[in-house]
């Protein structure tokens, strides 16, 4: 099945991110991810591991400045996007909930045994949906093709 809009450089809106018209909630709620309780170097780990999957080039610029203040090197930020890479047990166990839910849509039981290990239930749930808004939003900003701001 061809795309319906072959040119990915016609960018079909201005605006940086979902129109607000039509998802007025939607700046609370990626805020409220965005300012949530994961340590920040885990968010942007997610959150850039979830770009590298979605080949998301705005969320890639976006986050891999984010990353750099978060604390990760401007090498580990290269790294992300390489599955042979190493990495600390905290730092890979973020990036394979990424992978996880990028491959599976789930979970693996060794993933989720490690999660409840590190993280409280809020810290597991908001981990889990600051991945699936990430690649959602990926795909919006895809479809729409807004370009990463300069």
């Amino acid at each position: 099945m061809g795309r319906l809009h072959e040119d990915p450089s016609v960018q079909r809106v201005r605006h940086p991110g979902p129109p607000p018209g039509p998802v007025p909630g939607w700046r609370g709620f990626h805020g409220a991810l965005q300012d949530g309780t994961l340590p920040a170097r885990d968010r942007e780990l997610a959150i850039l591991r979830t770009a590298h999957h979605c080949d998301s080039a705005y969320e890639w610029a976006r986050h891999a400045r984010l990353a750099l203040e978060a604390g990760l090197t401007p090498q580990e930020v290269e790294l992300v996007g390489r599955p042979d890479a190493l990495w600390s047990v905290e730092d890979q166990l973020v990036l394979q909930v990424a992978d996880d839910l990028y491959y599976a849509g789930d979970l693996t039981d060794a993933t989720w045994a490690a999660l409840c290990d590190r993280y409280d239930e809020a810290g597991r749930i908001e981990l889990i949906m600051l991945v699936a808004h990430h690649g959602m939003l990926a795909l919006v900003l895809r479809t729409l093709r807004v370009r990463p701001e300069d």
